[in-house]
């Protein structure tokens, strides 16, 4: 079965062309080792990268699926809301962006002045998982019983539900978070009484 394609679809055309081969180039495959995959012959995918043949819908998901990527991915135009403007909370100096491809995950930037607590009912534990870099500074990262240094560009990974906090260790501090949906819930429920070093 050929797509119909219409003037107003050569774009779309011109873009699935381009990623057939920008996939197979990132796989490192050649011609002949995709077509394999692809049961077709080398030539013909050769004219479909090149636009010389035109798409067969058929041909379309046997390459989705050598490629290891589904047809609606092949095919995706959606390049709206490219940019995202952050949520900013001042309270607690945080901006926040929500990634659309997985909406349960949001990216937290914070600046943050104190030391962790020195208590333990200062730190949090929730389900979830999170993930954070240090941008500037040097971050104090309580997990459990356990305390670590975090220095500019090195990340910390941990499962929310081991009691945590953050603070400095000394100047101000700046970090970019990655939350999964349970340890977002998790920070956002703290927000209602949160020690100044923990995160929402």
């Amino acid at each position: 079965m050929v797509v119909p394609m219409t003037q107003e679809d050569d774009g779309l055309d011109s873009l699935v062309r381009k990623r057939v081969r920008a996939l197979r180039v990132a796989q490192g495959w050649s011609l002949d080792e995709l077509a394999t995959r692809a049961r077709l012959s080398p030539s013909s995918l050769s004219r479909i990268e090149n636009g010389k043949r035109r798409l067969a819908l058929d041909q379309l998901v046997t390459l989705a699926r050598a490629l290891d990527t589904s047809l609606d991915q092949l095919v995706e135009t959606g390049t709206d809301d490219v940019i995202a403007n952050p949520v900013i909370d001042g309270t607690h100096g945080l901006m926040r962006w929500p990634i659309k491809a997985e909406p349960g995950m949001t990216v937290v930037r914070q600046r943050i002045t104190n030391p962790p607590p020195d208590k333990p009912d200062g730190m949090r534990a929730h389900p979830g998982r999170e993930w954070l870099v240090v941008l500037s500074g040097t971050a104090v990262l309580l997990l459990g019983h356990r305390r670590f240094r975090v220095e500019t560009n090195q990340a910390a990974e941990f499962p929310t539900m081991l009691p945590h906090a953050i603070g400095t260790a000394g100047g101000p501090c700046e970090i970019l978070g990655i939350f999964d949906r349970e340890a977002r819930r998790g920070h956002n429920s703290s927000t209602k009484a949160p020690p100044a070093t923990d995160r929402p």
